[in-house]
């Protein structure tokens, strides 16, 4: 098969979503919308990508820098399709025959439908194929229109629509596979005579059909996939059924869901056979998930990487941290980034962690504060305990040696060493190190005034 570069039209606005940002650029399961055709393309076979982008040009260029083989194509005015492929074109290598036309608001198109348009395309040896589908409500869409031999014909957008022809329910889903010479030849020979004033890429339909090169049609299996998102309501339906696809793939490979309509797990996350997920979980970003997992309800997991058999109790927070295996936390402990915990680490409800290093065994179970600090094995962190990494200024570092035991309600004024196997006992300020094995008091006296209650009343 020839082959195939993409274009994805990205320039207009999306003024229905009320928003300051850019259609294409608002997330769904995790993504920018526009990513979503994109990877369809790849998985379609596309070799080059080029995005036509329009409003906030600048915007949707960061986002897609990633990218590998991708360009940007800018249409200044949106003057309709015809004219954003006409901006696009240029900016194609040559190298390929064939160009896939995508919309970046089609975040249900799935890279096995682009594969059979691009393979009925190359069999048929049409100049155009598009992608169609049939709908017990075909508002809004132009209409696919046919011969009495079932040949397509052109297509009519709605607003030019004749009454018989808005009866029609096969229509358009904006997605083309087009010969490349084809497109050159034709594009600049649009013209905008019709109801919206615009370059209708569809034009070139009736174009091919003159010609006798034909337009063949793939008929859409999934109805869904065509679906553009131009609103808020849109967005969340698209968001719903990207949640439902990824959920079924997850409990196809062995993970267990306990309600998969509240569960929420973001595109490429990776999570290992016999977790278990309790409703109301989200999992986000590039988050990677062992075997054995479990997490409880509404547990929030964003960027990070856990071990096998780690155990996330109801209501915990975790940012950009690192969990190795059998590690338990929460309930509703909040894990900032930069935190590790190895094997068997232990942290309880109420505790928070930021940059904190915890090695295999210790545990901090309730009610504690650990920020900027490095602690060793089997070290016990007493309730209320406060690492004090920040002077106002600048942030300090606390190190806790192995076997230490931490009392409750101390407080470590970093930047402050424990040696390994000293005791700090309950109630103490520590402003210096401590030596190894040494205990650690820091009290005011006790003063007991026998009877004073008695004269105050």
């Amino acid at each position: 098969m020839s082959k195939i570069a993409a274009l994805i039209l990205a320039a207009g606005k999306g003024t229905r979503m009320k928003s300051d940002l850019i259609k294409v650029l608002h997330e769904v399961a995790g993504q920018p919308m526009v990513c979503w055709p994109l990877a369809a393309a790849r998985e379609a076979g596309a070799e080059e990508m080029v995005v036509v982008v329009g409003h906030q040009a600048e915007q949707v260029q960061r986002v897609l820098s990633g990218e590998a083989g991708l360009r940007i194509a800018l249409q200044e005015e949106q003057l309709g399709t015809g004219h954003a492929v006409a901006c696009g074109l240029p900016a194609l290598s040559g190298n390929s025959t064939t160009v896939l036309i995508l919309c970046g608001d089609t975040p249900l198109l799935t890279g096995v439908t682009l594969q059979r348009l691009a393979l009925t395309h190359h069999s048929s040896k049409a100049a155009v194929t598009v992608l169609t589908a049939k709908l017990a409500d075909p508002s809004g869409y132009g209409r696919i229109v046919r011969d009495s031999a079932g040949r397509v014909q052109r297509i009519v957008e709605q607003k030019d629509a004749t009454p018989d022809e808005a009866a029609i329910n096969e229509v358009n889903s904006g997605i083309y596979c087009m010969e490349l010479d084809f497109l050159q030849a034709h594009i600049g020979s649009l013209g905008s005579d019709n109801a919206q004033n615009e370059y209708y890429l569809t034009d070139l339909v009736a174009v091919a059909v003159a010609e006798q090169r034909g337009c063949a049609a793939v008929v859409a299996d999934d109805t869904q996939e065509i679906m553009g998102v131009n609103d808020r309501a849109q967005l969340a339906q698209a968001a719903r059924l990207l949640r439902e696809r990824i959920n079924t793939g997850l409990m196809q490979s062995g993970v267990t869901l306990i309600d998969p309509d509240c569960t929420y797990i973001d595109a490429g996350v990776v999570i290992g056979a016999d977790t278990e997920i309790w409703p109301g979980c989200v999992v986000r970003g590039k988050t990677v998930i062992g075997k054995g997992c479990l997490l409880e309800s509404n547990v929030q997991v964003c960027d990070c990487t856990l071990g096998n058999k780690v155990h996330l109790k109801s209501g915990s927070v975790l940012a950009e941290a690192v969990l190795h295996s059998d590690v338990a936390v929460g309930p509703m402990a909040h894990l900032r980034p930069g935190t590790v915990l190895h094997d068997q680490v232990k942290i309880g409800n109420f505790v928070e962690t930021k940059k904190a290093v915890l090695g295999e065994g210790s545990k901090a179970s309730h009610l504690t504060y650990l920020g900027d600090a490095e602690i060793g094995r089997e070290v016990n962190v007493g309730c209320g305990t406060i690492t004090c990494n920040y002077d106002g200024v600048n942030k300090h570092r606390t190190v806790i040696g192995d076997n230490v035991f931490v009392g409750s309600d101390v407080q470590l004024v970093a930047p402050v060493t424990v040696g390994r196997g000293a005791l700090i006992a309950a109630g103490t300020t520590v402003t210096r190190d401590v030596p190894p094995d040494s205990l650690a008091i820091a009290r005011t006296p006790q003063v007991n005034k026998e009877g004073w209650c008695l004269k105050q009343k």
